[in-house]
């Protein structure tokens, strides 16, 4: 970890002996690095004139172009400039433009010393996306029908996240750099629950809006929306209707074309930075919390005509607590009681795009050409992931940086995780085999909520491990700078220090399908006087804070996306975190 290079002038020029000494080495990556697959334990055996071989050959994707010297820091478009704030006090509340955040610096675990930043020189620059939720939200499985318990077990926004997402790419797309140092930004990193049913249909939406297209959110009739917002219930928000529906009671508008307009046509510009993509459970398991893809009825059941939209309190009330005290993994009782209230569902046009993907159709959609963006060939994933049946990677991030993706899903069920025996000395192997390089380490679960050790069938006498275990693991490490997750929907920054004084940080992000909607670009420095400092740095959608109720476009979808998800009953009001989780300095002594 001696050598330090600036990320202007090394983006491009990777150090070869670094690359021949990483294990398994593949392809080039975005211009900034090289993919690295699982060793020969987890994957296809592969030698090292076989690996060299394969980055010669390999497909280059070029990373932005740097902006004109001399790079400077800048706010715009993000929120140290400005942040969604309510404008009314009162009932269905606008939203317009609010105070930026101040950044925070934290020297939990070094000093933070004076003049670094007129020393400091730019290792790496990334940004986080987290928790999608891209939703087929006339999906036959939903359970929407839990609102009749929990107000915020249905949104009213639901409908609306593709036209989220699109959104969040064009911020990217707009941004000029890294906020602190400017350089260019290298690729962009999913942490998982990209999609919410575990549907082929939000598959090809997610692969779509991320390396770019034009593709229409809508299954079942092509005509138009089949779901519980035109279904004349109460219990939801029925925007193109005028029934006084518990929404409107609150003062939600009557927005008459909304459903249309939100299954229309959409195009996504894909983004202008390679892209990386990690597994969350909401990506691996049909609701997030099924190991159900066995399950003959709740399969027929996805791709049918038929759906559950109300249910009794007490009902629901049950069926939630079954799954969050995770007595029903598999899914079992789940089916049993949409069978005991098959009477009860209502017709919908079946459509085979519902279906459930396995692990293996998800790798091989980022491995398909047709959503190859900028690059990488597979966003992470190899040939050799689908061979081996394995969800995680590492890659060259710049000469000194890797970057490692975990899988942290337990395919036995429930919305928690933990981590494989296997995958863990993998992880462990990978950071000594790359002991001169800073690692970065990616995964959807964050330390707090891997706490399901429920065996996976594939390796049902494999020992699976808890979150801590994972903590203690990097924190043997001296090359490890951060753990970089989401899953629990909240910014929340942890420092953690081992008794020899190594320490790492772990950097949790908000979503994008709950207030605040949030992304993170997080920045890699050497401070030149024995510390690192890592800047994180929030960004919100390209789409405007207020919002037009007569603009039904993919921008004006976008706008609405945020605010009604700001006025959704039962939202969380502490999404967004206190100063010191948001935008930050994170200060560490150097290995």
């Amino acid at each position: 970890m001696s050598r330090t290079r600036s990320v202007a002038s090394s983006a491009l020029g990777v150090n070869r002996r670094t690359i021949l000494a990483a294990t398994a080495a593949v392809s080039v990556s975005a211009g900034v690095g090289y993919a690295l697959r699982p060793t020969d334990s987890q994957a296809a055996t592969t030698d090292a004139t076989n690996a060299s071989n394969a980055a010669a050959e390999a497909p280059v994707a070029h990373s932005r172009v740097a902006p004109a010297a001399p790079l400077a820091p800048y706010t715009k478009g993000t929120t140290l400039a400005t942040v969604a704030a309510p404008r009314t006090h009162s009932g269905y509340r606008r939203l317009g433009d609010g105070a930026g955040w101040k950044r925070v610096v934290r020297a939990d675990l070094a000093a933070a010393k004076s003049g670094r930043a007129g020393r400091r020189t730019a290792l790496a620059s990334f940004v986080q996306f987290t928790d999608l939720h891209l939703m087929d939200s006339q999906h036959p499985l939903r359970l929407e029908y839990l609102r009749s318990t929990d107000k915020h077990a249905w949104r009213p926004h639901e409908s609306l996240t593709v036209q989220g997402g699109i959104s969040l790419v064009e911020r990217v797309n707009a941004l000029r750099g890294a906020p602190v140092t400017g350089s260019p930004l290298h690729f962009v990193m999913t942490t998982g629950d990209n999609t919410d049913n575990n549907a082929k249909s939000e598959l090809e939406w997610f692969m779509k809006i991320m390396s770019g297209g034009r593709f229409t959110p809508n299954t079942g009739d092509p005509r138009h929306y089949e779901g519980v917002q035109n279904s004349g219930l109460k219990l939801y928000w029925q925007p193109d209707s005028t029934v006084r529906d518990g929404d409107k009671q609150l003062g939600f508008p009557h927005l008459a074309g909304f459903l249309a307009a939100a299954i229309r046509e959409v195009r996504s510009p894909g983004l202008n930075l390679p892209w990386y993509s990690t597994v969350g459970n909401h990506d691996a398991l049909p609701l997030g919390c099924f190991g159900s893809h066995a399950d003959p009825y709740l399969t027929e059941l996805a791709i049918g005509g038929k759906k559950l939209m109300t249910a009794t309190a007490a009902e629901a009330k049950k069926l939630q607590n079954s799954i969050r005290d995770a007595k029903d993994p598999k899914g079992s009782g789940y089916r049993d009681f949409l069978k005991a209230h098959a009477r009860s569902m209502r017709s919908i046009t079946p459509d085979e795009k519902r279906a459930p993907y396995t692990s293996a159709e998800y790798l091989k959609a980022h491995l398909d050409p047709a959503y190859q963006g900028l690059g990488p060939v597979g966003h992470g994933y190899s040939s050799a992931n689908v061979d081996a049946g394995t969800q995680y990677y590492a890659f060259r991030i710049a000469d000194d940086v890797i970057g490692i993706s975990l899988d942290t899903t337990d395919a036995g069920g429930h919305y928690e995780g933990s981590i494989g025996a296997t995958q863990l000395r993998w992880l462990d192997k990978t950071l000594r085999d790359n002991k001169d390089s800073y690692a970065v380490i990616f995964s959807h679960h964050t330390s707090k909520t891997m706490d399901n050790t429920r065996p996976d069938p594939a390796h049902p006498t494999e020992r699976r491990y808890e979150g801590n275990a994972v903590v203690a693991l990097l924190g043997s490490h001296p090359n490890v700078l951060a753990w970089v997750n989401g899953h629990i929907h909240r910014n929340v920054i942890t420092p953690h220090s081992a008794p020899d004084g190594r320490s790492f940080w772990e950097i949790s992000t908000a979503s994008h399908v709950d207030y605040p909607q949030l992304a993170r670009v997080i920045e890699l420095v050497d401070n030149k006087d024995g510390t690192l400092s890592l800047f994180t740095t929030l960004i919100e959608s390209a789409a405007p804070h207020r919002t037009d109720f007569s603009d039904l476009t993919q921008t004006g979808l976008a706008a609405l996306y945020r605010e009604l998800s700001y006025n959704a009953p039962g939202s969380s009001t502490v999404l967004g975190g206190d100063a010191k989780d948001r935008n930050t300095e994170l200060i560490l002594k150097k290995g």
